[in-house]
């Protein structure tokens, strides 16, 4: 299946990047529907730096609760597709690689080992939150 990698900005503010299925895996021009391939969200994360601001990138799975590939949407919720930029597509060809990879599942038969705290480990820590504690209120924390 060949592909084009685009940016595609949603109603609800979403921005993903994902390869758009052409040819005969794509459907038909008159479709209300569009297949993605492999849709990434793009998150912004700002972050605090010497000079200021920086934004990073992070790149996530849009359609999480599902080992589906090709995912489809209607046209009408789109509101802007763009190129990809060559930096972009290097992202999104290298988390493309994981979006593959089956996660280990969480065993829920596991059972946690409970431990009991030493006297001086539960001196300690009431004493911390004995720090938190206001006399004035009735006693809860915030």
């Amino acid at each position: 299946m060949s592909e084009n990698i685009k940016v595609i900005k949603l109603m609800n503010g979403d921005d993903i990047v994902c390869g758009i299925v052409i040819g005969k895996n794509q459907l038909p021009d008159k479709s209300p529907l569009m297949r993605l391939d492999r849709p990434l969200q793009i998150k912004y994360i700002p972050s605090m730096t010497s000079i200021g601001f920086k934004d990073y990138v992070a790149l996530i799975k849009w359609a999480s609760y599902t080992n589906d590939k090709i995912i489809t949407i209607p046209k009408d919720k789109i509101v802007t597709m763009t190129n990809a930029s060559s930096e972009i597509i290097k992202s999104y060809n290298e988390v493309k690689l994981e979006y593959d990879r089956k996660q280990e599942p969480v065993s829920k038969n596991e059972k946690y080992k409970r431990e009991r705290f030493t006297d001086a480990e539960n001196k300690k820590l009431n004493e911390i939150f004995l720090d938190y504690y206001d006399d004035d209120d009735n006693g809860t924390l915030h």
